[in-house]
């Protein structure tokens, strides 16, 4: 299911760490994307509620996503960056999962399991000393 939301998202800019010497004190390239997921329009209401469970651990107290970014040396690419991330996580999270289909075990299966069983007590007699 592919969800555009990338209109409903505030973006912050601050100054990252990392490669780039001097350059990293002047610029900020690092991003951070935030997206309020209780006041968005383009979610259903059951969409939000699934959203909202499955990434609990990662909203703030105000139901905020925030997803940050600092892998490249550039604003621009951090910025795609983090809005790809933001897009895969709530498509990941509405994404329909088959159901399992519960199957019996093979019966060779059985039979080699409990072969394997036997032969390993086997092996662990012979070690026993020999009383005699």
């Amino acid at each position: 299911m592919k969800i555009d939301v990338s209109k409903e998202i505030e973006i912050r800019t601050s100054r990252s760490g990392g490669k780039g010497g001097q350059h990293v004190n002047k610029v900020e390239t690092q991003v951070e994307v935030r997206f309020a997921i209780s006041e968005s329009h383009l979610l259903t209401d059951e969409q939000k509620h699934i959203v909202l469970e499955k990434l609990a651990k990662r909203l703030t107290k105000d139901l905020v996503l925030i997803v940050k970014c600092n892998e490249t040396r550039t604003q621009l690419s951090n910025k795609e960056i983090a809005i790809n991330k933001l897009h895969h996580l709530i498509e990941h999270c509405l994404e329909k999962r088959k159901a399992r289909i519960a199957t019996k075990t093979p019966r060779r299966v059985a039979e080699k399991r409990i072969e394997g069983k036997k032969r390993r007590g086997e092996v662990k007699s012979m070690r026993q000393k020999v009383t005699a």
